[in-house]
């Protein structure tokens, strides 16, 4: 009888052990998981889908090593009736290229119809939202472009014939943060130059854009965005019988394999900086609204496809 009381407590005694044993060694495998935790950088990715978020830039960049081929159209406005079907027998088409020459620096150069203007920029992202070792709350990238108008304007006798006159410069901050995997918000101070402005106008002009995301599937998210002009800056234009207003748009972004199909309403008919936040005049309380759409197609540019991604930064 005793031989099987010992037997018994010494049992005991080894199973507590054990089990101290193995508290201990989850413990420590916790505080190893928390140590690398704390030593890795996890950078935020997808915070929009795409380089555009309608009609302005968004925090993401261009991969390196991607081509991205964007095409946008903007039909005529739906007040115009059913004599021209709504808009969509009259249309201002943007095509563009967008390159990634590093994974935070990328070019991209285009030609619209508005103006018959050829536009140009470059984007730096100086800070990218993380969490871990580097905890960063919000992505931060820089924008600066440069616009030339080159459609015929009338003869006003005031150095009409000087190339500096047909440019336009645009520079913008992107601050963005994605709070969740749906939804996603930023903001985009930003300063448009004129090289020529009607009497009376400021060369520039500063306004602030407000711009968001929110997924309601996994393909699908609703994008908007405004920008409003600060009225002391805003341009006269030379007409005095037209009124510039602030840009607003609302669209979707459907995700379909290699493509991201961006449909949407706007005010605006331009699609350039310098225009688009300076020059719009439609109101949207009047039916002065574009439907439009943005066509994304990306490409492999050189070195081993298995090496590249075309998923944004």
């Amino acid at each position: 009888m005793n031989n099987k009381i010992i037997t018994l407590l010494l049992a005991a005694f080894i199973a507590v052990g054990a089990t101290a044993q193995e508290v201990d060694l989850f413990k420590m495998l916790d505080e190893e998981t928390r140590q690398e935790d704390k030593n890795r950088t996890d950078y935020t990715r997808a915070t929009f889908k795409t380089t555009r978020i309608i009609n302005g830039h968004s925090i993401e960049n261009t991969p390196k090593g991607i081509l991205d081929l964007k095409v946008s159209h903007r039909f005529g406005m739906l007040n115009q009736g059913a004599k021209d079907l709504w808009g969509f027998d009259n249309a201002r088409m943007r095509f563009g290229f967008d390159y990634g020459i590093t994974d935070k620096l990328m070019i991209g150069v285009g030609r619209s119809t508005f103006q018959k203007q050829y536009d140009g920029f470059l984007r730096y992202k100086l800070i990218r939202q993380s969490t871990g070792k580097r905890n960063m709350p919000v992505s931060v990238g820089f924008l600066s472009a440069m616009m030339i108008k080159t459609a015929v304007v009338p003869d006003d006798g005031i150095n009409k014939n000087h190339f500096s006159n047909k440019l336009n410069y645009a520079f913008q901050l992107i601050i963005a943060r994605k709070f969740s995997d749906n939804t996603s918000l930023q903001v985009m101070p930003t300063v448009v130059h004129h090289n020529r402005v009607p009497e009376g106008s400021r060369n520039d002009v500063a306004a602030i854009g407000l711009g968001g995301r929110q997924k309601i599937s996994k393909r699908v998210s609703i994008n908007a965005e405004y920008y409003y002009v600060l009225p002391k800056t805003r341009t006269v234009p030379l007409d005095s019988a037209i009124q510039y207003y602030n840009s607003l748009s609302i669209g979707f972004d459907i995700e379909t394999g290699g493509h991201v199909f961006q449909l949407h309403f706007t005010n605006s008919t331009p699609m350039t900086e310098s225009s688009f936040i300076t020059e719009t005049t439609g109101q949207w309380g009047l039916g002065d609204i574009h439907f439009g759409f943005n066509i994304s197609r990306v490409f492999v540019i050189g070195g081993k496809k298995k090496n590249r991604t075309a998923k944004t930064n």
